[in-house]
């Protein structure tokens, strides 16, 4: 079956790594994809992540996932909001609060793949790639 959405689908990877406790999952190599790891690192959602590549391959991002003391995922959520049939884009002063500032959206600007909070830093708006609590 072709990917018709890759982010869905890393999103898709990670959600059900979570759900039967794997310490980390391998996901298909984009650009996109490895700055959307970058924010999830940055933010405290993930414990690291790195690029595996044979030359010549597309290769491979390794995410590892984060989990409390009881086991429990840090990502408690992480869901797709602007879909490649329907892109969602927000204005700097627009752009959603998810679950009142307890979660982040991570927002593909001008100025590269950022979480909501440095968008609006920075006064620029973007496409809304997804959101994660």
């Amino acid at each position: 079956m072709a990917m018709s959405d890759p982010l869905a689908d890393m999103l898709t990877r990670i959600r059900n790594a979570v759900m039967v406790k794997k310490s980390s999952v391998e996901i298909p190599k984009s650009n996109t994809k490895v700055e959307i790891a970058r924010v999830l690192k940055e933010e405290g959602y993930i414990v690291d992540y790195r690029v595996s590549q044979q030359e010549g391959e597309q290769g491979t991002l390794i995410v590892d996932l984060k989990y409390d003391e009881e086991g429990g995922s840090v990502i408690s959520g992480i869901q797709r909001v602007s879909k490649p049939g329907l892109r969602q884009y927000a204005k700097a002063g627009e752009i959603p609060q998810v679950l009142n500032g307890l979660g982040i959206s991570i927002v593909s600007t001008s100025k590269g793949i950022v979480t909501d909070k440095n968008a609006k830093a920075q006064n620029t708006g973007g496409e809304i790639l997804c959101e994660v609590w």
